[in-house]
């Protein structure tokens, strides 16, 4: 079988390119693969001449060109014959013919365009990634958009920097390969480089002397003619860079395009397939496959590093493989040493893309063009990988950013980020990438990172609430700039901005205290302490520190370490504020609360009274500050036994948080438990159900396993049966 779309044919042409004069490159990176030194540089030219004296190993023969194919990237040979391969590897006898054949003078055929049931002829697609994972879904979306009788039958493939885009284009290619007869992938990154890459085309399709000006209409009109076809525009910008090599008119049926792009812009022209990171799923089932030892619960950590990011995970897998490096220790220093991390290993196809360098040209661009802008991506470089609310940088008596003083210009300014794929935008708000945000913090220099990490934390510190129980706005507030203002200060403070940090960490620690999280603000709080005793001469913010320590260890169950903290807190703001401030009625609260659970009812009494006082006179009688005096005050009364004194108590703080918080807000949950045993020593029949509205409340809001919640549920059950409350 010698007809031009026999497997004999294809390798010729194959050959007869990689044919050239002794020491081309593409001889030494065949030597290189002799890993056994079978072939010398001589013997090698004598083979591809075809003069030989006794059969060569023809199996690793073949080997050593398909490797040698794939580490040159050699533009014109296609890789996608695989099938071919194995069977020549087989076939001795046809090798040899083949080779004899190589050694003649064959003209290498222009690429024929096979019928429908064969295998399509191709240009500069790239091999098949056998390491491709999981877009069924997306492949399936793309192939029924290009196959339908609309307009789609050009879809652009647009996501983040390293989120598979060619990857799923070139295995689009293979997988629906068989409804095509040509097939051909373009380099658009440089739309200068674009129409040599069609003249080249051009010659492939057989088409001679084809001037410049002709070339792209002449290659469309060949390719109508044997419809169907695919061309992949990979990399592209924005679509007036490519607008002289796409068609101009109807593709006709059969005819389809497919451009990657990070850029935005492309929706007028064509249809668009928004790609995102793996699910983790797939990131998963990705390392788990690539790596020997990987367990599905190592994975899932490293998947979470890495944001899912498909390139990252190869990444990952690569340097793994290449240093044999055990998963857990590179969990390890992922978790440590992130930004180094994404500069280490490497892709097979890719040798010299790392996700370290994978923004660099957007970025370059954005310091030339938009210098705002590139302020902007710094400052969100620092912050987490959640959603970053826009008001953030405008806000203020000094805008963390000028160009968010002017409208238009602010506008400007984040779709920059947006536009070159650097950042999704929503309707308020902007979200980054955890590794793009590692690549750029990775290449700021100190003092860029100190100055704008002082800026961001003092900003911070102007946008939360600080009134964290009497501010209705401050729960979802919080919620929103809670992960910037952990990332922000979770590394120890410059000391341009220590006093801010210190008081930013005590603040959210107040916040988690509010919702329940006692776990995750005591180091947050015991690290604001360090640092004000640090300082110095903050005596009125230390006691501020003190009392928030206390309070979270009052409610962790530990009222004996709280003791110490808070009188040492109320000793401190004695000696610095006048006697009638509030937050000297924090702190006597405070304790009386504690004296109260270490049993010292009589001494808690007296605490709790001046607390109300002095609060009643700051705020007014119906403050929510003055419901945790009522609340510490009746907590007493309760447990003395006196329900006279307690039930006005408790029903007074009652109200004023109904008519302050949410109705599922966790004060209410616990006011609710509160007066539900404070009116069951009286006999009212509603002491259950007030127990159980408390009990979903908490339910709602710190969940079913937390021992809070399931206490609250018990106590319901037993006032249910008319058991004791206690």
């Amino acid at each position: 079988m010698r007809g031009p779309g026999s497997p004999q044919s294809w390798f010729v042409n194959r050959l007869q390119r990689l044919r050239t004069s002794a020491g081309s490159p593409a001889q030494a990176l065949l030597l290189a693969y002799d890993e056994h030194k079978v072939l010398t540089r001589s013997s090698l030219s004598d083979l591809l001449a075809g003069k030989f004296s006794r059969p060569p190993p023809w199996e690793r023969v073949a080997a050593y060109v398909t490797a040698c194919v794939r580490a040159a990237h050699a533009h014109r040979i296609d890789l996608s014959c695989e099938e071919e391969l194995a069977r020549l590897r087989s076939d001795h006898a046809t090798l040899t013919d083949l080779f004899e054949t190589a050694g003649g003078k064959v003209r290498a055929p222009a690429a024929r365009l096979p019928g429908p049931r064969h295998r399509p002829a191709t240009y500069r697609l790239p091999p098949r990634n056998t390491h491709f994972t999981g877009r069924d879904a997306t492949l399936r979306e793309l192939r029924q958009r290009l196959a339908s009788d609309g307009d789609g039958a050009m879809q652009v493939v647009h996501g983040l920097g390293g989120v598979g885009k060619t990857q799923l284009a070139v295995e689009y290619a293979y997988l629906y390969r068989s409804k095509y007869r040509f097939v051909a992938f373009v380099d658009a990154e440089d739309p200068d480089l674009v129409p040599s890459q069609f003249a080249s085309l051009a010659r492939e399709l057989g088409l001679e002397e084809v001037n410049s000006e002709q070339v792209v209409p002449r290659v469309y009109g060949e390719l109508r003619d044997h419809r169907p076809w695919l061309i992949i525009f990979d990399n592209g910008e924005r679509p007036g860079t490519l607008l002289d090599v796409l068609p101009s008119g109807d593709l006709g049926s059969g005819g389809h395009l497919i451009v990657t792009t990070r850029l935005r812009g492309w929706s007028g022209r064509a249809g668009v397939v928004d790609l995102d990171v793996f699910s983790r799923r797939e990131a998963v089932e990705l390392l788990t496959r690539r790596v020997d030892g990987m367990t599905a619960a190592v994975a899932d950590r490293i998947a979470e590093h890495l944001g899912d990011l498909p390139l990252a995970l190869e990444q990952a897998a690569g340097y793994m493989d290449y240093h044999h490096t055990a998963p857990a220790e590179y969990l390890a220093l992922l978790a440590s040493r992130l930004e180094d991390m994404i500069a280490l290993g490497e892709l097979t196809d890719r040798p010299a893309v790392v996700v370290a360098t994978l923004w660099q040209l957007s970025v370059r661009k954005l310091q030339s063009q938009w210098p705002q802008a590139m302020r902007l991506l710094e400052l969100c470089a620092l912050l987490a990988p959640e959603p970053i609310p826009l008001d953030l940088f405008g806000n203020g008596k000094e805008p963390l950013i000028a160009a968010a003083a002017d409208p238009v210009a602010w506008d400007t300014t984040v779709g920059a980020l947006a536009g070159l794929g650097l950042a999704r935008r929503g309707a308020s708000s902007l979200v980054l990438h955890r590794l793009v945000q590692a690549a750029i913090r990775a290449a700021m220099p100190d003092e860029v990172r100190t100055e704008a990490r002082t800026r961001l934390c003092r900003a911070l510190l102007a946008a939360v609430p600080h009134d964290i129980h009497g501010d209705p706005q401050a729960p979802s507030r919080w919620q929103e700039l809670l992960p910037h203002a952990l990332a922000v200060t979770k590394d120890e403070p410059p000391a341009e901005c220590a006093a801010q940090t210190a008081t930013l960490l005590r603040l959210a620690s107040a916040f988690l205290l509010s919702i329940g999280e006692h776990s995750v603000a005591l180091p947050l709080c015991d690290r604001a302490l360090a640092i004000d005793e640090s300082l110095g001469q903050r005596d009125a913010e230390i006691g501020f520190d003190l009392i928030t320590l206390a309070q979270i260890h009052r409610d962790r169950g530990a009222p004996e370490r709280a003791r110490p903290l808070a009188e040492r807190a109320l000793g401190l703001h004695e000696s610095c504020l006048p006697a009638d401030s509030p937050a000297i009625a924090t702190d006597l609260a405070t304790l009386a609360r504690i004296r109260h659970l270490l049993g010292d009812h009589e001494a808690a009494v007296p605490l709790a009274e001046r607390a109300l006082r002095i609060d009643e006179a700051a705020y007014g009688p119906e403050d929510p500050y003055v419901s945790f005096d009522l609340i510490a005050l009746a907590s007493v009364h309760l447990d003395l036994d006196d329900h006279a004194a307690a039930v006005p108590l408790i029903s007074r703080a009652l109200r004023i948080r109904e008519a302050s918080y949410a109705p599922d807000h966790l004060y209410i949950g616990y006011a609710l438990l509160l007066k539900a045993r404070a009116v069951h020593a009286s006999g009212d029949p509603t002491a259950a159900a007030l127990a159980r509205r408390g009990a979903l409340i908490l339910n709602t809001r710190l969940g079913t396993s937390h021992p809070k919640t399931q206490d609250a549920f018990a106590l319901a059950k037993r006032l249910l049966e008319g058991g004791n409350c206690r």
